[in-house]
């Protein structure tokens, strides 16, 4: 797009940031733009969670913690985002609560709306199953993709209580319908007792490898991207966020969360060395707002969420 016809965020030294739109970062709707370079979708479902619930939450309580963002100059990325990108804010999906597949493909058509081979979408959850219907929605326009997962756990499991579509099972039902690129993935953050030792051996047969959250003692964040990269080689990146990948002292509202986790400073640097080029879409899910306090775990997603299409202008201005 032309940047003298991109529409940004209301600004905020005109309009104070707890007035205006109730938008994410104050940006235009769809509805008030002719062509977007970026759209964020809410997916408020949280049908799928095993412990806590309240996700469904999640991206209304996101778009009020980024009111709190200022987003005009990111200088850790050396860009202006909503100078390069025209980014808008999609609304949400009308989920239904009670049936999960219907759910999934609720998300799936609104996702498939928006996808293009240059429009780019990040999804604010609602809990981890949602990732499956936008990763077939991205998948059907990109081919394949390399998943980039940030997480507390593997989420490979096969079933809970017989459900075969859930938040722990996304990625073993994605690996089996063919979404991902094989052995090009990467979990990072992982943590936690597991139910079996065979579980990181159904991993590995699902293209994953795996860096938990001890390893940053000794490998540090630049090896860490390092090896993430080397991975995904040239593919096209699915980026998925389960902010409980951050330590509960930094993210207490989330369903599962589990101890000794990356600090929000981690993350960030993480996210903030990724190839912006390949991203074709991400997701930040599982913020459980009724789990939270002083907004601080939706103020972690929203500032992941603003980092990400920071990282995607950034590569855009840099052509």
């Amino acid at each position: 797009m032309d940047p003298a016809d991109i529409i940004g965020p209301v600004d905020g030294t005109k309009v104070p940031r707890f007035a205006g739109a109730s938008t994410f970062a104050r940006l235009p709707r769809v509805d008030e733009v002719g062509d977007f370079d970026v759209a964020i979708l809410g997916a408020p479902f949280d049908g799928g969670v095993s412990y806590r619930p309240g996700a469904r939450f999640g991206p209304s309580a996101v778009r009020q913690a980024s009111r709190h963002l200022r987003p005009a100059y990111h200088p850790d990325v050396d860009v202006s985002p909503f100078r390069v990108l025209q980014a808008v804010d999609a609304g949400d999906v009308p989920c239904n609560p009670f049936d999960i597949d219907e759910a999934l493909q609720q998300i799936d058509d609104h996702a498939s709306e928006l996808v293009s081979d240059r429009r780019r979408l990040v999804t604010i959850g609602g809990d981890h199953t949602i990732a499956l219907a936008t990763l077939r929605a991205v998948v059907r326009t990109h081919g394949p993709v390399a998943v980039v997962h940030f997480d507390a756990h593997l989420d490979t499991w096969d079933t809970y209580f017989g459900a075969e579509r859930t938040h722990g099972t996304v990625f073993r039902r994605a690996a089996e319908e063919g979404l991902l690129l094989p052995d090009a993935s990467t979990h990072v953050g992982i943590r936690g007792p597991l139910y079996d030792a065979a579980d990181l051996v159904d991993d590995v047969r699902f293209g994953f490898s795996t860096v938990r959250a001890a390893d940053f003692d000794r490998l540090g964040v630049a090896e860490v991207v390092g090896r993430v990269r080397e991975r995904a080689g040239n593919a096209p990146i699915y980026l998925s966020v389960d902010i409980d990948v951050l330590d509960p002292a930094f993210a207490p509202g989330t369903g599962t969360p589990e101890m000794g986790g990356l600090t929000s400073r981690e993350l960030l640097s993480l996210l903030r060395a990724l190839p912006g080029e390949q991203l074709v879409a991400a997701d930040v899910v599982e913020v459980s707002p009724p789990y939270d306090h002083a907004e601080i775990t939706s103020l972690a997603a929203a500032t992941v969420i603003y980092d990400v299409i920071a990282v995607m202008a950034g590569a855009r201005s840099s052509r």
